[in-house]
């Protein structure tokens, strides 16, 4: 217990404690889930290229002007006056009708629009490529009825054959396609497990730098596992509390669907802090050294966002990388999320991800010899 108030009276002592175990989680929180509200970006500023100038380039301009995902702010003379807009960052892309559209189009030939996105700012232009090419679509087949009712052709006989099969898409888990649901529920924890490794490796390393570390074995009677214990034990309690504001923050006042069961995500989300912790244990054995476990810490959780396969599934990865994917808790935390959460499966199939945890809650026994060697004869390195 004397471990346990020592360790308490650190973080409340020391602001750094502060600004990463609240400020810094809680800013995080505040700004994906307020930059992320509306779920998927909307109106992206784009322009139109009109060198036709006809009744059915209007038609075409009203129409993708009434899109959801675009914005026409600009309606330009020419291709280079476009083009200096997506250069000068005020539009995302732009779409070009060429000269004589209608005459063409009537004369049965087959006029080209097209359109040009900035693909440096990928989510804006994907949206923007994507609202052109319906638009290109759905304009086409309407203006290929028109000429066919024109012929004697009936609407349904023409629909008929321009689209034989209809299709019905219904996506499963995430049916609004929101965004926000998606990358809070993994960019989050991954954030939180970056600050349970710098915040456990920094704990420690204090000990180490200043030369607290024997007395920290002395009122531990000499056990490394019950110095750990206790002097981890305030942070435990923290992160828990922080970890399940979060899932209240998402699925409660947030809203964000839960499918499957909560006891399971919530014996996740306790799980998944003492497993980082574990993992930051592993990575102060190897290098108990505050400088070097510090930066060991911060490297492998900066490039967790890129190997977690968050933003890139790991079945595309190239085989030497997506090893790479299975080594960090984060990792189990997204999929059960997805299975719980998400697709609402039974716990049967998340069962392995559960004992990943367990497994990174045991592994650092291995270390723990080498971390009580460090205690018991501080050295710092600078």
């Amino acid at each position: 217990m004397k471990i346990f108030l020592r360790s308490l009276r650190q973080i409340v002592s020391r602001p750094v404690y502060w600004a990463a175990m609240f400020i810094m989680p809680l800013f995080c929180i505040l700004l994906l889930t307020t930059l992320m509200k509306e779920g998927l970006p909307m109106k992206v500023p784009s322009a139109m290229v009109d060198k036709d100038g006809s009744s059915i380039s209007r038609e075409l301009t009203l129409n993708l002007g009434a899109m959801q995902l675009v914005d026409l702010t600009d309606e330009c003379n020419s291709y280079t006056e476009a083009r200096k807009l997506v250069q000068e960052g005020k539009i995302y892309g732009f779409f070009m009708i060429p000269e004589n559209f209608e005459r063409d189009l009537l004369a049965g030939k087959s006029p080209v629009v097209t359109f040009y996105t900035n693909m440096t700012f990928y989510v804006p232009a994907s949206l923007a490529f994507k609202t052109f090419k319906t638009t290109a679509l759905v304009s086409k087949v309407g203006i290929i009825v028109q000429v066919a009712e024109l012929a004697g052709i009936s609407g349904e006989q023409a629909m008929s054959v321009l689209q034989p099969i209809s299709f019905d898409g219904r996506p499963i888990g995430n049916p609004s396609m929101n965004y926000a649901i998606y990358l809070c529920n993994s960019f989050l924890p991954c954030i939180l497990q970056l600050m349970i490794f710098l915040v456990t490796c920094f704990s420690l390393g204090q000990e180490i730098k200043y030369g607290r570390s024997r007395r920290l074995m002395e009122m531990a009677d000499g056990s490394i596992l019950k110095a750990l214990f206790f002097k981890l034990l305030p942070e435990t309690i923290i992160w828990w509390t922080m970890i399940l504001f979060i899932e209240s923050w998402l699925y409660g006042w947030q809203g964000y669907p839960m499918h499957g069961s909560w006891f399971w995500l919530t014996m996740s989300e306790l799980m998944y802090v003492p497993a980082c912790q574990g993992m930051a244990l592993i990575l102060f054995g190897i290098t108990p050294n505050l400088r070097l476990s510090l930066s060991l810490s911060a490297l492998l959780g900066i490039i967790c966002f890129s190997i977690a396969a968050f933003s890139f599934p790991e079945q595309s990865m190239y085989p030497g990388i997506s090893i790479f994917s299975w080594l960090l808790p984060s990792r189990y935390n997204f999929l059960i999320y997805i299975d719980q959460a998400l697709n609402g499966r039974d716990l049967f199939f998340s069962r392995w991800w559960y004992v990943a945890y367990i497994v990174y809650m045991l592994l650092p026994l291995l270390f723990v010899r080498r971390i009580k060697n460090a205690f018991m004869r501080p050295v710092y390195v600078p």
